[in-house]
């Protein structure tokens, strides 16, 4: 099946709408641990939506989990009452994939809430990058992003800065196929037309550590509109 921005849209919709009700049910406390908020955010997309299936495995990670980037795997933690953490999830909805990912503040550390607001922020500048230099690759977006978070006194966090996203499933993300990856070594235009013969489309992701405090934020959605 092609893949289409408005399907895509429509997956992403639903997952901000399950953002929302995690906060609106304050899923996320002090004296919780990760395990235990993943889990309930299962069942509330299950309840709500009737997600069943994710594309990708569900992060939730608190405090000093918030340094380790996707494929890492950091033990459980209990969130405290001052934490910073961050929610990734990739939901199918009606077959489409949907990623999307949050940071929260649970106290009132200004240092900790200027971290989340900045990953917000260069997420925007970076999509804004994006869809102003149709023939950029992936290396090059990359490459924009670790700029960009420099400027803003942090690291960037992740080995990549986003990657495909369609019809589940899409493309196989192999670690080793870079042209799947805004990675250092795409050096593919990312509007380069799919094997389907269709548009390519993406998910930009921002992760922004503070390594001497060890603490992070994490920022992702459906880039080009």
């Amino acid at each position: 099946m092609t893949t289409t921005l408005k399907e895509l849209q429509k997956a992403e919709e639903k997952a901000a709408l399950l953002f929302q009700e995690i906060e609106k049910r304050q899923l996320i406390r002090a004296g919780r641990t990760e395990k235990e908020v993943n889990t309930d955010i299962f069942e509330l997309a299950e309840k709500l939506f009737g997600i069943q299936k994710y594309w990708h495995k569900r992060i939730v990670r608190a405090g000093e989990n918030t340094l380790h980037p996707y494929d890492e795997n950091p033990p459980d933690l209990t969130i405290r009452k001052d934490d910073i953490l961050f929610i990734d999830f990739g939901p199918i909805i009606e077959e489409w994939e949907a990623d999307y990912g949050r940071t929260y503040v649970m106290g009132a550390d200004p240092y900790k809430k200027q971290l989340a607001v900045d990953s917000e922020r260069i997420w925007h500048k970076a999509n804004e990058h994006f869809k102003n230099n149709p023939e950029i690759t992936g290396a090059q977006l990359y490459e924009f992003c670790v700029e960009l978070a420099a400027r803003h006194d942090w690291k960037f966090g992740g080995p990549i800065a986003g990657h495909l996203i369609g019809y589940f499933p899409h493309e196989k993300l192999e670690t080793e196929v870079k042209t799947n990856y805004i990675h250092p070594e795409n050096h593919t235009p990312m509007n380069q037309i799919g094997a389907d013969g269709a548009l390519r489309h993406w998910i930009i992701e921002i992760h922004l550590v503070d390594s001497h405090k060890k603490i992070g934020s994490f920022f992702e959605q459906l880039a080009g509109f």
